[in-house]
Order: C-alpha cells, then structure tokens, then sequence
C-alpha cells in the first residue's frame, strides 16, 4: 500500500514539469575537442563514420580518466559580496571563476557559486562542502541545505552546474545539455560539470580549508562522485540518491522520459551504457577506497530505481569497501517534502560533520 502511495505521489509531482522536450539523436561529433577528435579525423578533414568517432572518444576517457578529468589550474576567482542578515549562517558571497572547458555558449562557460561561510572556533579545523544540485535546480536549489550546514560549521560552496539558472543560454527552458540524446554533448558537458567542482573544491583549499567534502543530489551525486573519486583534496563524499549506471537512469528513471524517447531506434541500452561509462559511479569505485562515502537512496524512487541503487550499494561492498548507507521512506521527489526533507538534511550533515 505504501509503495502505490508513493508512486502516485512521484508521478503526480512528475507532471508539474510540462516543458520537457523530446529532442533528436544525435553523435554530437562537435562537441569532442578538435585535439581529441584528430586522431579520428581523415587527412583532408573529413569526419570518419559519427558513431566510430564518439565510440573511440569514449573508449579513451574511461581508460584513462586522469587524463579526461584533469583540471588545470586557475587563479581567475572573484568573490561578489552580498550584505549578511540577521540570523547565525546568513552570511552569503557568490564565487565566480572560467570553467575549465569553453562550450558554444557563452553563458554557460562562467560558473558561479553561491558560498555560505560558516563560523569557526579558534583553534578548530576549517571544513568546507561542495554542493551539486539536482537536474534542473534553479537558482535556490539546495540553499536551505547550504545555510543549514554553515549553523552546523560546515561552510558550502553550491554550484550551478553547466546549462543551469544564470549559465543558460536564451534559446533553453530547461537544462537540456547537461543530460540529452546527443551522446558526445552529455559526456562533455557532465566532464565540465566535473572540472567546475574540482576548480571549486581548489578554491576551498586556497582559502584555508583543510578539510574538504563533498555533497550531491541525483544528477548532482554522480557528478559528485566522479569529482571526489579524481580530486585529491576531497576526503568525504555524501551521495543522495544514486545509481551505477548514468545510462540506466534515463533509460527507466521517470524523469527522464523525454530523453528515453529521442533515443529509441537509434541506439541499445547496452550500447549506450558503455559509452556512458567514463561518467557512471560503476566505473569509479575502485577511486573511491580513499575517499569516506555516505550513499542514500530512497526505498519508492521511480526516477533512481531502487533496483539500481542496491546494485551501485553492493558494487562497493563487493570490493571490500564498507560506506554508510542510509535508505530514506519515500520518493525522489517526495524527499523534498517535510518530514522526508529533514530526515534527508539530518543524514547528510550528520556524516559530513563526523567525517570532516
């Protein structure tokens, strides 16, 4: 009884968003970086077959993912101050810097990050929290959590990812090039995603914070977890709502529908799996021995099916490694609603205070 409950209740607040957009298949051969496409380039220029090209392109990020997150350096960081209210954690700043990766779009290659700094006692480590966002947050997703972590001392700097509020471009309602049909386009723009929070998480560090998390939600966790799994200076990892598999989501995840439709008959699951690796939890856990992981899921998820998020909680224990796993009564829309939202806050800041 409760899970049809829920069920309906996820399916009901799927409905809400009615400006999804079923948009075409496509390889996305433009968006591999000309350096990286060459070796698939023939003499006189011309693009070999689109899905060898992308196929190669993959293959190469996965097998040395070092290489294809790697972020350079950058000493281009402004912080835009803002007037702190009355209450304790109020205090908030805006840290703008480039990506590291330049799209078509201008809009979306500056990043901003709202930054809630959290008082410190003499003495004390400073502990800071990168925080991803789900798919689609607008400008205060996530903030409520932000503030509520700077009253616990842990200060959060929260990312607006690629294609999101002030990074979309006009011709966009919604943060389609972030998670789409277009195969090359999604691996990039999530590769940017990355590289964005590990220029974030470099930040923290130059600021004096010598104890370093990170915190994301849906969308935001995988991103979250192929960051923490590449930047050395992220010791803890907390995984809202997670999957091992970023294929798998959109194939049967009920958010996703849309992006299910513009893929059918053009490519298998198995196939874009695979494609998709590079940027999939699975494929990273061994990266993750070093790092403290916290994963939760919820037990009526339409959009992370359960199923998935079992499989991504027994990867890690298959491998010896042993994260906190915390199973939450709901839905991964109803999560945001109270008591869920609280309990959700409480499992969260209670494993990044004990593990920073």
């Amino acid at each position: 009884m409760l899970r049809h409950f829920f069920h309906r209740w996820e399916r009901r607040f799927a409905l809400v968003d009615n400006n999804r957009v079923v948009r075409p298949f496509e390889w996305g051969v433009e968006w591999i970086p000309p350096r990286e496409r060459a070796a698939t380039t023939a003499p006189d220029g011309a693009v070999a077959d689109p899905a060898r090209v992308v196929t190669a392109w993959a293959r190469g990020a996965l097998a040395d993912s070092e290489t294809f997150f790697a972020t350079p350096p950058t000493s281009d960081y402004r912080v835009e101050e803002r007037s702190p209210g009355p209450a304790p954690g109020s205090a908030e700043r805006t840290l703008v810097f480039p990506s590291a990766i330049e799209t078509p779009h201008p809009e979306n290659n500056t990043v901003y990050a709202r930054y809630f700094p959290a008082r410190t006692r003499a003495g004390a480590p400073k502990r800071a929290v990168v925080v991803l966002p789900q798919w689609n947050a607008d400008a205060g997703g996530h903030v409520a959590l932000c503030r509520l972590m700077a009253r616990f001392g842990l200060s959060a700097l929260r990312l607006s990812l690629p294609y999101h509020d002030r990074r979309m471009p006009p011709e966009l309602t919604r943060a389609d090039y972030i998670v789409s049909p277009n195969v090359a386009r999604t691996l990039q723009v999530c590769r940017q995603a990355v590289l964005d929070a590990r220029r974030a998480a470099q930040w923290l560090a130059g600021c004096g914070y010598d104890r370093v998390g990170i915190l994301g939600t849906s969308l935001g966790s995988c991103l979250a977890m192929l960051t923490a799994t590449h930047e050395p200076l992220i010791r803890a990892q907390a995984l809202n709502h997670i999957s091992p598999f970023f294929a798998d989501v959109i194939w049967e995840g009920l958010s996703t529908a849309q992006v299910r439709a513009g893929l059918d008959g053009h490519i298998d699951l198995e196939t874009l799996r695979t494609l998709w690796l590079s940027i999939s939890p699975f494929a990273h856990i061994e990266r993750a021995r070093d790092k403290r992981t916290l994963l939760v899921y919820a037990r009526y998820d339409l959009t992370f099916p359960v199923r998935l998020s079992r499989q991504l909680v027994e990867a890690f224990r298959a491998r010896g490694l042993t994260p906190r796993v915390a199973v939450l009564p709901c839905g991964h829309y109803s999560v945001g609603v109270a008591p869920f939202k609280y309990a959700d806050a409480a499992v969260l800041i209670g494993f990044l205070r004990k593990n920073l």
